[in-house]
């Protein structure tokens, strides 16, 4: 009969764990797993028990974005027109990346410490993939745009946008602004044919 109870004890425990460290990341503190213990409530060992390390936690809180994300990319394939398929994900990568602080660690990051941002961000490489060689082969972009270009291209706007600073809403419109830049470089000379300005 108390199975259940501390089921539902372990869930909220993880619920505020979780929006103590989203808390911490949006002001920019780093996470400390004693810290949020302590901020959330609860023992260490319970945040130990749920979240190994920092780095797990951190996953945690950006696995929604990334999530959001991915499906960004799923809804892009769909998407018939292959320069504004590319376009639309890119622009919600680096609305993402100047708008969830927890995101551009964990993307940055060499490895994973959750299988499940390993699996997310294998489909996020994937999808940009996939819609840059439509884009490439559609003439596009430039030819000699390659995939592995696509990462940091999105964080040195990122970084860009964070150098310039000001509020939220700023940011995302600079960041905008960047990237609308970013991508009359990378476009080819004349639009192919039947593309419409957007």
């Amino acid at each position: 009969m108390t199975t259940p109870q501390l089921r539902k004890d372990a869930a909220r425990n993880w619920d505020r764990i979780v929006a103590v460290a989203r808390d911490l990341v949006d002001q920019g503190v780093a996470l400390q797993l004693n810290d949020v213990a302590r901020r959330a409530g609860v023992g260490v060992a319970t945040v130990y028990r749920h979240f190994p390390t920092p780095e797990a936690l951190l996953e945690t809180v950006a696995a929604p974005c990334l999530e959001a994300l991915a499906a960004s990319g799923r809804a892009a394939l769909a998407d018939a027109d292959p320069r504004h398929a590319l376009e639309g994900f890119l622009s919600r990568v680096v609305e993402a990346q100047v708008t969830d602080a927890a995101l551009p660690p964990v993307a940055a990051a060499a490895e994973d410490a959750l299988p499940r941002t390993t699996e997310l961000k294998r489909s996020l490489a994937e999808a940009g993939t996939a819609l840059l060689d439509r884009a490439r082969d559609a003439a596009a972009v430039r030819c000699d745009l390659a995939a592995a270009d696509l990462v940091p291209l999105m964080c040195g706007i990122a970084h860009a946008v964070n150098v310039h600073g000001g509020t939220p809403a700023e940011r995302v419109a600079t960041a905008h602004r960047y990237l609308a830049t970013l991508l009359e470089g990378v476009h080819t000379v004349s639009d192919p044919p039947g593309h419409e300005a957007r």
